[in-house]
């Protein structure tokens, strides 16, 4: 099979500072300040074409990082990346632009992604309609609630067509009969072949809908397989860091980092 995502030896770090003066004092003298904190380091998984693979982890593992680097909006700190076709991120907010309206960003948007004015005019009616923004599509993102934002993004995102599509934690926000509206429309891009990646909390959309689980744990691969061989281990984790107090999760942390 064709291969659709090729993740080699992701390591993602950031520096961390006490303050505006370590961080400008970084910038302008040799000596190194902060502390470096590492989102992801090693990771390495493979998605083949039509594959729906779930990002699994407790927060903090590095699933929105990962997901914001396969999209191409994060640059990574050493690996590398190799996809095949066109990517479409959806997360809450995920490339609006607050000071425009909602019908001001799916034109920015679609002309970001290289569609013609007459292309935008024929395809923003059907994003507009599948969104249900209404009246409020003329209004500022910024006034918009973090569900209102979701829609948009999703809409726009799904009605773009793209080859790999990645949902991150998008329909955890807004109502209920939007979510399995949504996820109706992501049943269609698994039937027509499309690659997707899924970020969420709940198990029971993973279940139903995924077909690989990659489960990060603070920043690392912690397994990578099938639905029915991975799920089953992540939930007996979760009642054992459910059971544990803070000095026990923080332990588990360090050795899990070793």
């Amino acid at each position: 099979m064709d291969k659709a995502i090729i993740v080699q030896n992701i390591t993602k770090k950031y520096k961390l500072y006490n303050g505006t003066k370590e961080r400008l004092l970084d910038l302008l003298t040799p000596k190194s300040y902060g502390e470096d904190f590492f989102a992801l380091t090693d990771v390495s998984f493979e998605a083949e074409k039509g594959d729906v693979v779930g990002f699994i982890g407790i927060n903090g593992s590095g699933k929105s990082t990962l997901s914001n680097i396969i999209a191409g909006i994060v640059p990574e700190t050493m690996g590398s990346v190799q996809i095949t076709g066109q990517v479409a991120l959806i997360a809450v907010a995920a490339g609006l632009k607050g000071d425009l309206t909602g019908r001001e960003n799916i034109e920015l948007k679609l002309l970001m992604l290289g569609f013609s004015k007459k292309e935008i005019i024929e395809l923003e009616p059907s994003i507009i309609e599948f969104s249900e923004l209404e009246k409020f599509i003329d209004q500022p993102v910024k006034s918009y609630s973090s569900g209102m934002r979701s829609r948009l993004g999703f809409a726009i995102s799904v009605n773009v067509d793209p080859d790999i599509l990645i949902i991150d934690e998008a329909l955890s926000v807004g109502d209920k009969a939007f979510a399995e509206k949504s996820l109706e429309k992501m049943k269609e891009f698994k039937k027509q072949g499309k690659t997707m990646i899924f970020v969420s909390h709940s198990i029971g959309q993973m279940k139903q809908f995924c077909d690989k689980i990659l489960w990060l744990e603070f920043g690392k691969v912690k397994d990578y397989g099938d639905v029915e061989e991975v799920i089953p281990k992540y939930e007996s984790f979760l009642n054992d860091w459910k059971k544990m107090n803070k000095i026990e999760r923080q332990e588990y942390r360090k050795k899990a980092m070793k």
